[in-house]
């Protein structure tokens, strides 16, 4: 069988698609009660990753008391469960439904970027429900919405997130063609997301700075792309306001000649996303993604 790309994957994940999809089309109420029973599951049958959040909390807010540790441990946990039940119904939401519930709160500095005829980079981060931004940024945004992500190694799972991502009509950009796409779209009105808070290797040229407590490497590769493409930079945090309901915002990153002239050895750029992020986590600790080893890699 086939991926809405065209790519093969064996047949026997067919009764799994249909499956999914046939979830997909609940309604989200439904799937908010799946959702319940996926946090009980999760949280204390599975204790799923439980010794990694454990440690990212204790690591990250060490003036907090254990009580409140598990406190944000369990209402993670729930954020998690509804997050899984609210990608998944990407694959089925109808447009309407999905701009109701994703509001955009300054669509007009995106507009305002894109109106220089540069590409944008959007740095956005494992924070609220991200998948929504690219789904709901491709109804409510000018230009053309554009998705890096790391390709799954199953065939499947890589189909299946694929057509999630497009289906509003966004496009998605595996991370190692990404230089080529701004190649090909440099002045084609592009918005182009990066999320950036991953946990970048060696090999990754990462940028080194004290986040949350830690020293911790981000990438780095916005401010190359942006000082080789002339691009505006934005930062795109999201944030629950309620079951099922997000609010989107916008902050300008610094980008020109700020970047072009700063010391040698600092990126201004990603400092400031490291500080942005900093300021959402510790004002909505639980809807972050803390089953992410994000601390694996030291600095050499």
């Amino acid at each position: 069988m086939r991926g809405p790309q065209g790519r093969p994957y064996p047949w026997y994940y067919a009764p799994l698609n249909w499956l999914l999809l046939g979830l997909a089309h609940l309604p989200l109420g439904a799937l908010y009660v799946v959702a319940d029973g996926l946090y009980y599951l999760l949280a204390f049958g599975l204790r799923y990753r439980g010794r990694v959040v454990q440690e990212n909390l204790r690591r990250s807010f060490p003036d907090k008391s254990e009580a409140e540790i598990q406190r944000i441990r369990k209402d993670f946990y729930r954020h998690f469960s509804q997050l899984v039940v609210e990608i998944l119904k990407l694959a089925a939401i109808k447009p309407a439904e999905l701009a109701r519930r994703a509001t955009w709160v300054n669509p007009e500095l995106m507009a305002g970027a894109l109106a220089r005829q540069r590409p944008v980079i959007t740095l956005g981060s494992h924070m609220g429900n991200w998948e929504w931004i690219l789904g709901s940024g491709a109804l409510a945004l000018p230009g053309v919405m554009a998705g890096v992500y790391k390709p799954f190694k199953n065939p499947f799972v890589e189909a299946f997130m694929r057509r999630v991502r497009t289906r509003t009509g966004a496009e998605a950009v595996p991370m190692l063609g990404t230089l080529r796409y701004l190649v090909q779209h440099r002045r084609g009105g592009r918005n182009i997301s990066l999320l950036t808070d991953q946990a970048a290797g060696p090999e990754d040229r990462p940028y080194w700075t004290n986040f949350l407590h830690q020293d911790t490497g981000f990438y780095s590769s916005a401010e190359r792309l942006a000082a080789q493409f002339d691009c505006a930079v934005l930062y795109v945090g999201i944030r629950r306001v309620r079951r099922g309901h997000y609010e989107i915002k916008f902050t300008e990153m610094p980008w020109g000649p700020t970047v072009a002239g700063a010391p040698e050895g600092t990126s201004p750029i990603t400092e400031a996303f490291a500080r942005q992020l900093e300021r959402d986590i510790q004002a909505s600790p639980e809807q972050y993604l803390w089953t992410h080893r994000r601390w694996k890699h030291k600095r050499l």
